[in-house]
């Protein structure tokens, strides 16, 4: 076994002995090699920071209110940012607050008479119930007044960053030239 693997690499070796400019190939391959793992590492150092962002903006609340002031505090020093705009303000209205799920625990019972009934109940862990999910709240509109709300070009720039961050539509965006 081990005399066909030392044929065979002979056989290998010998066919690369008769490339021509070998040398060219193997500097080319390694300059590949080493931009895929440069590229490899930027875009993991990327996504670590994009979900470090992302938990940032998930961080749990005790309240709907307390979301909202949050998140319209990020939305401020990041719309403050953008050239043109000056001193900003933001205001945020829910449609509804934070809903949660719990798991529950169904039960059918069949009655003397043959109906069937349905009873449901939260599931509890150490007295506590158990979360299934958590949906946050639904905003209905957004107002910004920013110094540079006249700006047409400053207007579309806080749009479309208040969209990219809160996934709204841009007719439940209002935004107003502050003094």
């Amino acid at each position: 076994m081990m005399d066909n693997f030392k044929k065979r690499f002979k056989v290998l070796y010998e066919k690369i002995k008769k490339v021509k400019h070998i040398e060219i190939y193997l500097a080319v391959g390694l300059a590949l090699l080493l931009g895929i793992i440069y590229f490899a590492s930027i875009s993991t150092s990327s996504n670590e920071q994009t979900m470090t962002e992302n938990d940032n903006l998930s961080t749990n609340f005790s309240s709907s209110a307390e979301y909202v002031d949050n998140l319209e505090n990020k939305l401020e020093n990041v719309l403050s940012r953008i050239k043109g705009a000056g001193e900003v303000n933001v205001i945020i209205t829910l449609e509804k607050g934070f809903e949660y799920i719990y798991a529950t625990d169904e039960e059918i019972r069949t009655t003397t008479d043959g109906t069937s009934v349905t009873t449901s109940n939260i599931i509890l862990v150490d007295g506590q119930p158990v979360l299934q999910e958590e949906i946050f709240p639904i905003i209905s509109g957004i107002v910004v007044v920013a110094e540079g709300g006249g700006d047409v070009s400053v207007k579309l720039d806080i749009i479309s960053i208040i969209q990219t961050i809160t996934s709204i539509e841009s007719s439940k965006i209002n935004i107003y030239e502050g003094v």
